[in-house]
């Protein structure tokens, strides 16, 4: 086992991670813009206003997405227990 290799498994664990976030993360974002902006607009200070919102959509696009969420995880594992036998030797 090589340093390079470990780093190799360690970038694209991270790479699978940003890109496994990145949509939850947007959605959060774009509905705490939203909602941001009505609040300003509408001088309405309730934090719960801005956190329901937030937990919803996040639920909501972690189930739709979930299928394929779980599809690049079992990618990755595949291709980690492929590279398994370049480790023990």
């Amino acid at each position: 086992m090589t340093d390079t290799f470990i780093i190799q498994i360690t970038r694209e664990a991270l790479v699978m991670v940003l890109i496994l976030s990145i949509p939850i993360l947007l959605a959060g974002l774009l509905v705490g813009l939203v909602i941001g902006i009505l609040q300003a607009t509408t001088q309405i200070q309730e934090q719960s206003l801005t956190f329901v919102p937030k937990l919803i959509v996040t639920l909501v696009v972690m189930a739709l997405l979930a299928p394929w969420m779980i599809r690049v995880m079992t990618g990755y594992t595949s291709e980690l227990f492929a590279k398994l036998p370049s480790v023990i030797r």
